[in-house]
């Protein structure tokens, strides 16, 4: 049996980013895999700049990566009522290279924003991505509200029904990835 490869995509550039403690613990509880944390810092999306000197390398990297992955977990916060700038700049860039990087990938989306838990970057983010054809786990959706005090100093999620809900997504993220690849 193959050891299933797992990608995590933060939509936040901070260091002391909520969203990539959640994606980190998501893949904790994903369980044995190889995991990859993406990095998002690229250039802004620019034709002229595609037209002249072709694709970024780490937009490639991006790309390879999501193509390599079995299962993709994003999380994303929520800025401005939406999803950050820099996550749909990465699925514009990582969307003018083929083959369709997220073509029938499971995928799961959670977030940590606010008051709100992220719920409408979520709805945004789930948007951007159809035209990609991933398979979206449904659910359960997780929300973290008031990310600041959702985590323990090592990094994990402090209440119980977080945890439960992203053990959850994750087991069914899991299973996706299995009958995918067939392992």
């Amino acid at each position: 049996m193959n050891t299933l490869k797992l990608l995590g995509i933060s939509g936040s550039l901070r260091k002391a980013s909520y969203n990539t403690l959640l994606v980190k613990e998501g893949a904790r509880l994903f369980g044995s895999c190889i995991f990859e944390l993406a990095d998002i810092r690229l250039p802004l999306y620019d034709g002229d700049l595609e037209a002249e000197h072709g694709l970024p390398p780490e937009v490639i990297c991006l790309h390879d990566q999501i193509v390599r992955s079995d299962a993709v977990v994003i999380s994303t916060p929520e800025y401005n009522k939406n999803l950050p700038g820099v996550l749909k700049n990465a699925l514009d860039w990582v969307s003018r290279k083929g083959p369709m990087p997220f073509k029938d990938k499971p995928v799961a989306i959670v977030s940590a924003a606010g008051w709100t838990g992220g719920a409408r970057a979520q709805y945004s983010l789930r948007h951007c991505l159809t035209p990609f054809h991933p398979h979206v786990i449904q659910g359960p959706e997780v929300l973290i509200a008031g990310p600041s005090a959702a985590f323990t100093e090592s990094g994990q999620l402090a209440n119980e029904q977080s945890l439960d809900f992203l053990a959850e997504l994750m087991l069914a993220l899991r299973k996706a990835a299995e009958d995918q690849v067939g392992a």
